[in-house]
């Protein structure tokens, strides 16, 4: 029934987002409304497609926006080794919450 008024069923697992949201399968209902009535902000949580694994969707903070320059620490063994990127035009960068558990912009760069 949810389905077929078109909201998206998400169900999501995984440590990526603690503790945020919980490692167990949980499910979500998400919408498509909202962007078209403002735009995204820094710290919303996204629902996106892998960009290796398009079948595969997932949820992330958004850390930034196009023009935004990010600094990451780029090899979690070694904290003083760090990144900056500048996030291109039409592109986000997201991260999960449980930094040393997620796979994010930090490895497969803006989407």
């Amino acid at each position: 029934m949810i389905n077929h008024l078109s909201v998206p069923i998400l169900q999501t697992y995984g440590r990526s987002m603690l503790p945020t949201i919980d490692a167990t399968p949980t499910i979500f209902l998400t919408e498509r409304i909202s962007t078209r009535f403002g735009k995204v902000a820094h710290g919303d949580i996204v629902v996106l497609r892998l960009p290796h694994n398009p079948r595969q969707t997932v949820a992330k903070r958004l850390i930034g926006l196009e023009g935004d320059r990010i600094t990451y620490v780029s090899s979690p063994e070694n904290s003083d080794k760090h990144e900056t990127v500048v996030v291109p035009k039409g592109h986000v960068w997201v991260e999960g919450d449980n930094k040393y558990n997620s796979n994010d912009s930090r490895s497969f760069g803006p989407v």
